[in-house]
């Protein structure tokens, strides 16, 4: 019998506009609760969210402030990566993003699949 895996990985594609951000970390806080390790692949606009101070105003009630809950993720060990091509074509480097972020292609997250790390996409 396979061993079940103790990994998620989230996607987030939506930016600082919409409230599947919110909702995509606070699940992705839930799992490190929960004990699984826990990657989060931002993508498309989701790497907008990590722009120094772009989450500043964003709250999305009866959630935690988008601020909070992406430092909670990073400060509790949550892997926290913007894919590569979105950040180029943005013309982003990593002096633009908050600390803990990994600028990183899909590699990343496809090593965790191989795993067996469960997804889920916001």
């Amino acid at each position: 019998m396979a061993e079940e895996s103790k990994e998620l990985v989230v996607m987030i594609t939506h930016g600082i506009d919409h409230e599947l951000s919110s909702v995509g970390f606070t699940i992705a806080n839930g799992g490190i609760t929960a004990g699984l390790k826990v990657a989060i692949f931002l993508t498309s606009a989701g790497v907008d969210l990590v722009r120094r101070k772009a989450t500043d105003t964003t709250h999305v009630e009866p959630l935690e402030p988008l601020t909070a809950l992406m430092r909670d993720f990073v400060a509790r060990g949550g892997a926290l990566y913007a894919c590569t091509p979105c950040v180029k074509a943005r013309g982003y480097e990593q002096a633009d993003f908050v600390e803990g972020v990994t600028i990183a292609g899909a590699s990343v997250i496809h090593e965790r699949f191989k795993r067996g790390a469960a997804s889920l996409s916001f």
